[in-house]
């Protein structure tokens, strides 16, 4: 039987609702609260700016510090704010202020960004981007640290604990170099491209030459941080998981046909695999993580129902089961200040 050396469990939201706005943050902050309820060490938000239908928040902690007023331990977390895109002085105040809000509970996850027509929005050049993000992330640590910025003046309130609460969102063999050289979290993905040469990859296969060259390049005695998101979807009945990810995952069917990659004539099917879901009962679930060889190497496990997208009360019930029935069955173990809710 296979079990993970995860540490700590994750829930993460796109806050992606299909309502508006006000109802997403709503129903986001309710999703948070049934977290930490069911035992979560940490949830997590996406930053987007401007497509409704790839994220419902451009404000990451002006929704984290209100999360926080609802909630008192669970680590709240940005997966990932747009580095590139944002004043780092302004995100590095932000995030201070949040954190002490907080508890000192905030996780600072960043990255160059994906969305490449904000860039445009920005009156920023998207070449520039990595440029950017490394100029931007060094401004951050030296702000919070409570070193002196261009000028002479320094961050108040400063936080130097936020420097060793920093993670790195990558696709790339060389990002996650880069995150293991600077002492940083690895962020990885739910899914990714698959490589023209190797269409066929698992993810396993695209990550863990990415673990293998954050871990080299980590300096000696730095705990190793590597979150694996992963999209999960728990239900009580097969069937019923079935039927919500044929309504969720036909949204996305226009970007799998772009791969050509529907083939099997399972439309729900190809997607599934497509888009690395797990789905179905907490044994299906179980049994379909085990098979991801990335997860015996991470040390968060954070599961979102993105691409699934389900109604909200079958998130609510997909976050029991995953705390309750299928994380436990992996090796985590619920944190001992807040144990996972039974559940039947």
């Amino acid at each position: 039987m296979t079990t993970f050396p995860i540490k700590r469990l994750g829930f993460f939201t796109r806050l992606l609702d299909q309502t508006t706005a006000v109802e997403r943050y709503r129903l986001a902050t309710e999703q948070i609260v049934h977290a930490e309820k069911s035992g979560f060490d940490s949830a997590w938000i996406a930053q987007h700016h401007f497509h409704e239908g790839e994220g419902g928040l451009p404000a990451p902690f002006v929704f984290l510090a209100h999360a926080a007023a609802h909630t008192s331990r669970i680590r709240l977390g940005t997966g990932i704010v747009t580095l590139p895109l944002e004043l780092p002085i302004r995100v590095a105040e932000d995030a201070v202020v949040t954190d002490l809000m907080s508890g000192g509970r905030l996780e600072v996850g960043v990255g160059p960004g994906g969305n490449l027509t904000a860039f445009t929005a920005f009156d920023l050049d998207s070449n520039d981007r990595h440029k950017l993000f490394d100029s931007h992330l060094e401004t951050l640590k030296t702000a919070w640290a409570g070193h002196a910025l261009e000028g002479g003046d320094k961050l108040y309130p400063a936080s130097a604990g936020l420097v060793d609460r920093v993670w790195q969102a990558t696709f790339t063999v060389s990002g996650a170099r880069r995150a293991g050289a600077a002492g940083d979290g690895l962020m990885l993905s739910r899914t990714q491209p698959r490589p023209t040469e190797a269409p066929q990859a698992s993810l396993a296969d695209i990550q863990n030459p990415m673990l293998d060259a954050y871990l080299e390049a980590l300096p000696k005695g730095r705990e190793p941080r590597i979150l694996a998101s992963r999209t999960v979807f728990v239900a009580d009945d097969h069937d019923e998981a079935m039927r919500l990810a044929e309504v969720g995952l036909s949204r996305m069917r226009h970007r799998l046909a772009a791969t050509g990659n529907l083939t099997s004539g399972n439309l729900v099917g190809d997607l599934i695999a497509a888009m690395d879901v797990h789905i179905g009962t907490p044994d299906e679930v179980i049994a379909s993580l085990r098979t991801d060889s990335t997860l015996q190497r991470a040390t968060d496990l954070t599961m979102q129902v993105h691409s699934i997208d389900p109604p909200h009360p079958y998130i609510l019930r997909s976050i029991e089961l995953f705390a309750g029935k299928v994380a436990p069955a992996l090796g985590w173990t619920p944190h001992k200040e807040a144990g996972a809710r039974q559940v039947a």
